[in-house]
């Protein structure tokens, strides 16, 4: 693995976002918004997709204690629907941002979508979060806030296999929502009844 960079450019303090969660079927997209210190380092930080749990995790734990400033934020399934994944997950950085206790200077973002927030200068960047620290913490954190997030909700909905598949549609996701139904934390607007042949 490549060392991942601290920063994009000389515009100080910067920030690193990313989201999770923008392929599920259920549960909100969550993103995260990480500064951290320039003498930053772990060899298990990476893109989160290519970690395991127990090295995101650890990670967690880890970015939360020697982050300089961190936030995370949930945009939720009935707003999902209402103004579109990609809205939503914009928004949920915007307001992960909008929590930091220091103003960053440069924003830059996971992807190739964003819009501007309060005028500060950002970057998109396509697979930042395996090419930039802040950006790839940012991922961990939003992973596993929205992981645990979803654990919760499984202990109140055990039919659909939260606890592993986290709300991405898993067959075994997809077999429950076609024998039990929906629930409320289910996207509409993902057009399950197309894909599953079930009605809402």
């Amino acid at each position: 693995m490549a060392a991942l960079l601290h920063h994009y450019s000389n515009l100080v303090p910067e920030a690193g976002c990313d989201e999770a969660g923008r392929g599920c079927l259920a549960g909100p997209v969550t993103a995260a918004a990480v500064i951290l210190p320039d003498g930053f380092y772990h060899p298990l930080l990476d893109d989160s997709k290519k970690m395991n749990e127990k090295s995101r995790f650890i990670l967690k734990e880890i970015i939360e204690e020697q982050a300089l400033f961190w936030a995370v934020a949930f945009v939720d399934q009935k707003e999902i629907d209402e103004i579109n994944i990609l809205n939503a997950s914009i928004k949920a950085m915007h307001l992960a941002l909008g929590q930091l206790k220091k103003k960053p200077a440069h924003i830059i973002v996971d992807g190739n979508r964003f819009k501007p927030y309060k005028k500060i200068p950002f970057t998109t960047i396509v697979k930042g979060d395996g090419k930039y620290m802040s950006i790839a913490a940012a991922s961990v954190l939003a992973k596993t806030h929205r992981d645990l997030f979803m654990i919760g909700l499984h202990n109140n909905f055990p039919g659909y296999g939260w606890n592993q598949n986290k709300g991405y549609p898993s067959p075994a996701h997809r077999k429950a929502i076609a024998e039990i139904g929906i629930t409320p934390y289910h996207r509409k607007s993902f057009r399950l009844n197309e894909q599953l042949k079930i009605k809402f």
